[in-house]
């Protein structure tokens, strides 16, 4: 996969384009940019993937404290060069792209700088000023410049089709299995290690607190993971506690995320790891005292061993 910073000075043989956010590539993504690929095959083109960064409602939503992502830039870039795909165009979105009319964007950019042949859209695809880009209009300012328009149907599954916010949804619900199942991969986290209380080392159970690298990284429902952990170019099993601590934290202490990481006992403070989500063990719970609090850690690894094995 070749990448593109920016539109200009592009020279593609019969591109077949698409665009979008792809927040996550999960299985959906991946439905349409197998289509992408087949169809360069078949018209012997290029296949070319456009999409935007920042993500667009970083610019355009005025607080971005609460928005919460599938996957980092970097993590979509990884997973976009996995489809096959030929081309990747990144272009920067700000305040003045985002007031750029649907059609213009057609003519302007589709036509004028990358010389699109073929243009695959998303079942629910939107794009231009306020979104005013549905799928007929795009059809009828795409096909007026020469430019052939096909529409992929969504993914299926039992639930209907999969999207990045139910992905997002089954994850706030604490369901990764779920999650993972519509990803057609296991989610993750990335984060740094950072000093933490130590409190787990005096249970038996030391934990490295994790800093997640990116703070728009989604993190899921508060509870006991069982994951695998890349940490010091390996991967383990551990468990995870995502919370508040009840037991041992007083009033209203922030929110934690802490892996406990198995068979593993390295100094890793400042070092990146990646947590990756199996399946959810309990919710998180308040103990009367440390020694129960222990002996359900005991059960918990016992179970998150079982799971993983």
């Amino acid at each position: 996969m070749i990448i593109h910073k920016g539109y200009e000075n592009l020279n593609f043989d019969s591109p077949v384009v698409t665009l979008g956010i792809f927040d996550g590539v999960h299985r959906g993504h991946r439905f349409l940019l197998d289509r992408l690929v087949s169809l360069a095959g078949e018209t012997h083109g290029e296949s070319v993937v456009i999409t935007f960064h920042p993500h667009p409602r970083l610019i355009l939503e005025k607080d971005s404290s609460g928005l919460f992502f599938l996957s980092t830039f970097d993590e979509k870039i990884l997973l976009l060069d996995k489809t096959g795909i030929g081309h990747l165009i990144i272009i920067e979105f700000n305040h003045e792209f985002s007031m750029m009319r649907a059609c213009d964007f057609v003519s302007k950019v589709l036509v004028a700088k990358i010389g699109t042949r073929h243009l695959i859209v998303g079942h629910d695809h939107h794009f231009g000023y306020r979104g005013e880009g549905n799928f007929d209009m795009i059809k009828d300012c795409a096909e007026s410049s020469g430019i052939m328009v096909e529409q992929v149907g969504g993914f299926q599954y039992d639930g209907g089709t999969v999207s990045s916010s139910i992905i997002r949804e089954e994850l706030l619900k604490g369901n990764p299995v779920k999650a993972n199942e519509l990803l057609g991969y296991c989610y993750s986290i990335k984060g740094i290690v950072i000093e933490g209380k130590k409190l787990g080392r005096k249970l038996g159970f030391p934990t490295a607190n994790i800093r997640p690298v990116d703070e728009h990284k989604l993190v899921p429902a508060d509870g006991v993971y069982a994951v695998e952990v890349t940490a010091d170019k390996h991967k383990y099993k551990g468990m995870l506690s995502i919370g508040r601590n009840p037991t041992v934290n007083k009033g209203s202490a922030g929110r934690s995320v802490e892996v406990n990481i198995f068979d593993f006992d390295k100094d890793i403070y400042g070092e990146k790891i990646e947590i990756i989500f199996r399946f959810r063990l309990r919710d998180e719970q308040k103990f009367s005292n440390v020694s129960q609090l222990s002996k359900q850690l005991e059960l918990d690894k016992r179970d998150a061993l079982q799971l993983l094995s």
